[in-house]
């Protein structure tokens, strides 16, 4: 009898149970459900968005950084090309002027000039010897370099005054050699090695020779027999 009472208990409360689980597995129940998992979806998708834009954002910083030096760097690289073209005309301007002013266009414009010198400073030109180089041949900017070796003789102050008006001459004088013998007082010795530039003669310019001074007159005779191959009278 017992037996049978347990059972039919038992059989009850598993309905009863079976009932309640149908009433909680209602269709508005399983919505709430599923709108509770949407829900917790969205946050998910939600957190990684946020994750996503930090590390977006972080590196559209280094990138617009890196884009800052780019443009930086390409400024400065920029500058020294600004107004070139003026900058390159004003060059050839410069050049040409110097080119007419200081460069003299025969080798007795020189002989001349070295003449005028010794003759203002009081001292003698000995021995004067020329060779001849061409420079930047077949162009625009051509010359021919003109290599001096001469001595000259004097007190020592008025051949020091002498390499003083040389290296300040308007002409263009450049100075590659110094040596003096003797002593500071009387007569002293001097070998100058010179070199400058013999230019193309522009306009109603001659390459006559015009030598200034009887102080060139030794210069004159050296440069007459200098050897001319390569080189300019």
């Amino acid at each position: 009898m017992t037996t049978v009472a347990e059972k039919k208990r038992t059989a009850v409360a598993a309905k009863q149970w079976t009932e309640k689980a149908r009433k909680l597995v209602t269709l508005l129940n399983l919505h709430i459900a599923g709108v509770v998992v949407l829900g917790l979806v969205n946050l998910y998708l939600l957190a990684h968005m946020a994750f996503a834009w930090r590390a977006a954002s972080g590196d559209n910083e280094q990138a617009l950084a890196d884009q800052t030096i780019s443009m930086k760097t390409a400024e400065i690289a920029r500058r020294p090309l600004e107004g070139l073209d003026e900058k390159l005309a004003q060059a050839t301007k410069d050049a040409d002027k110097f080119y007419k002013q200081r460069l003299p266009f025969s080798i007795s414009e020189v002989v001349g000039e070295l003449g005028a010198l010794t003759k203002k400073q009081g001292v003698k030109l000995t021995r004067a010897t020329y060779a001849y180089a061409p420079v930047l041949e077949g162009t625009a900017g051509e010359v021919t370099e003109a290599r001096i070796d001469a001595s000259f003789s004097g007190d020592y102050r008025p051949l020091v005054l002498f390499i003083n008006s040389l290296e300040r001459d308007k002409m263009f004088f450049l100075i590659t050699g110094v040596t003096l013998t003797g002593q500071q007082s009387g007569t002293v010795g001097l070998r100058l090695r010179l070199t400058t530039y013999l230019r193309s003669p522009v306009g109603t310019e001659t390459t006559e020779k015009s030598v200034a001074g009887t102080g060139a007159d030794a210069a004159a005779a050296s440069a007459d027999d200098a050897p001319t191959a390569g080189g300019r009278r």
